[in-house]
């Protein structure tokens, strides 16, 4: 569990996403909704700008991503219903900054998040708990590793089984398949 920025952030539940998504800002809902359908890290969502909506795809340049790769990721139905829902603005940044001259900081997205699972009672989940949820469900729906990793930009597979929740009794289970 994460408390006060050390340990791993918590997966979200399909309940608790729901529940979070219910009291966010719509500007809030869209930027985690963005970090769950894609599973990208909040830095790479912040920095989404309107022209990097590319049909239906959403690319996250790689000036904004960790490994310095360009990465496409098709825009998922749900994620669709989101941005319609919400709508976007004609250019610039997705999540402009207060001054309109840059992108939100991740420290407000942080506090926005934070006030969210406060209000509804929740502990131990960061920015980075949308990333490690998608990427958890779709695992344990049986995407295979290597389409995660591809999905999620990471470097390894090793890398990415580190954000992959998989409790104990996943282990046990996968024992008796022998």
């Amino acid at each position: 569990m994460k408390i006060q920025r050390n340990g791993q952030a918590q997966v979200l539940n399909e309940e608790q996403f729901q529940e979070l998504m219910s009291v966010f800002s719509p500007s809030d809902k869209l930027l985690f909704g963005i970090c769950y359908y894609t599973s990208c890290r909040i830095s790479e969502a912040l920095q989404l700008r309107k022209e990097d909506i590319i049909g239906d795809r959403l690319m996250f340049r790689a000036s904004t991503t960790k490994n310095k790769r360009t990465r496409e990721v098709k825009i998922s139905s749900k994620l669709a219903v989101l941005i319609l829902d919400i709508g976007l603005p004609k250019a610039g940044y997705l999540f402009p900054s207060r001054d309109g001259k840059t992108h939100k900081s991740r420290q407000a997205a942080d506090l926005a998040l934070r006030k969210a699972c406060d209000y509804i009672g929740l502990r131990g989940f960061s920015t980075h708990s949308f990333r490690r949820s998608s990427l958890t469900k779709m695992y344990r729906a049986g995407v295979p590793l290597p389409l995660l990793q591809k999905r999620s930009g990471h470097a390894s597979i090793a890398n990415l089984a580190l954000y992959l929740d998989i409790d104990r009794d996943e282990v046990d289970a996968a024992g008796e398949l022998l």
